[in-house]
């Protein structure tokens, strides 16, 4: 007689996973990489550490081991092909495949508008931000087609790339180029039973926010401007990360998801979103409590 239970959720008992990024700028603390490899690692994923610094990814890996995890580290620069080639080979050396491949690394860049910028950095950070995403699929994807379930890509972007507005001209181009990147790969791998998804943090309080000297001011006006006047973590990012690498999203591919509290829905201070003006434009009626409180002044 067979069970009709179904099958244990969040699963990834013999799932081979690659993040890059996996380290943090702080020991101990959790970033978007880090907190997608433990995430990963606790749901039975074999997990290949890669970053270029080799003493972060350590400091994961010791991480997911005090939780019984597994995981490697593997030393990349996500600039170059033959590295990417390298980090991909190796990790099926160690663990026998690749089904998982999630795309972190990321960098603030180069400042400046388009009169201003240095374009010698420009082509560097394009390169960190989108040709490190083109590279590592490059090397990861023919490993995917090599096995029967296909596979699962997550790239990191930003609301950045959904709403622009950054005093930088490069961050916003490059993370809104990783949303259209993730769009064309869906289509094209698609057939391929290769899932691409992308999501984009909103402004989440992570190390590498930390070590840029945040003021409790400043962190306080963050959270102002999400509709649920919370905080977000790395953890939050990569709970998200978790689901779009999942077999329960095997039917979502080319999905820009943010991950911000609200921030690209609108905020809850805007008068378009307060119930009394909502109530005064769908009926034409001035709310009577409205009326009463203008009344009283």
């Amino acid at each position: 007689m067979t069970s009709s239970a179904p099958p244990r959720a969040f699963n990834f008992d013999g799932q081979v996973a690659i993040v890059t990024g996996a380290g943090s700028r702080l020991s101990g603390e959790i970033g978007n990489g880090r907190a997608s490899a433990i995430l990963l690692a606790r749901q039975g994923a074999k997990v290949a550490l890669l970053d270029r610094n080799v003493e972060w990814a350590k400091e994961t890996k010791r991480m997911i081991d005090t939780e019984e995890g597994t995981s490697e580290v593997i030393e990349v620069d996500v600039t170059s092909e033959q590295s990417c080639k390298d980090a991909v080979a190796k990790t099926v050396d160690l663990f026998g495949a690749v089904n998982i491949l999630v795309n972190i690394v990321g960098v603030g860049g180069a400042m400046g508008d388009a009169t201003s910028v240095d374009l010698d950095a420009w082509d560097r950070d394009m390169r960190i931000n989108v040709t490190s995403m083109v590279l590592m699929a490059r090397a990861a994807i023919p490993e995917m087609r090599r096995t029967e379930k296909g596979g699962a890509i997550v790239n990191m972007s930003s609301v950045s790339g959904l709403l622009g507005g950054n005093p930088s001209l490069l961050y916003p181009t490059t993370k809104g180029a990783i949303i259209q990147l993730t769009r064309a790969m869906a289509a094209q791998h698609g057939p391929e039973n290769i899932r691409v998804n992308c999501v984009c943090p909103g402004m989440v309080y992570t190390p590498m926010v930390r070590v840029r000297g945040m003021t409790d001011e400043m962190r306080q006006a963050r959270i102002n401007q999400n509709l649920l006047k919370s905080e977000g973590t790395g953890w939050d990012v990569g709970y998200a990360v978790l689901f779009l690498c999942s077999k329960e999203a095997r039917w979502i591919t080319g999905l820009i998801m943010p991950v911000d509290a609200g921030t690209t829905a609108g905020r809850a201070d805007r008068p378009a979103l307060k119930a009394d003006y909502l109530a005064e434009e769908m009926t034409g009626i001035p709310n009577q409590a409205n009326q009463n409180n203008n009344n009283s002044s």
